[in-house]
């Protein structure tokens, strides 16, 4: 018996080395994608907890406006000032 040797052309031993990335591409390339989706994901979750604690500090700062810019709150202030209320003070501009 003799073993016969089999000779590769070089266009056969570059389409057997395309083959073997492709087929090494498709093993990997499933597993990569999904790790980064999977980070993307976790970015994603980590901005939506900022963006929520972030509306609930703007509503307490828009309270908060609301509370001192009160005609209570003003009357109090002024009062606090020395400042009185004298009706006999204002005057009233029409066109």
């Amino acid at each position: 018996m003799q073993k016969r040797k089999i000779c590769l052309l070089k266009g056969e031993k570059f389409l057997y080395f395309i083959i073997g990335i492709l087929v090494l591409g498709n093993l990997l390339g499933p597993a990569f994608s999904s790790a980064m989706l999977s980070k993307t994901n976790i970015e994603v979750e980590s901005v939506k907890s900022k963006i929520t604690k972030q509306e609930k500090y703007n509503e307490s700062l828009s309270m908060k406006i609301n509370e001192l810019s009160s005609l209570d709150k003003i009357e109090s202030v002024a009062t606090s000032l020395g400042l009185e209320y004298n009706n006999n003070n204002i005057r009233i501009i029409s066109e």
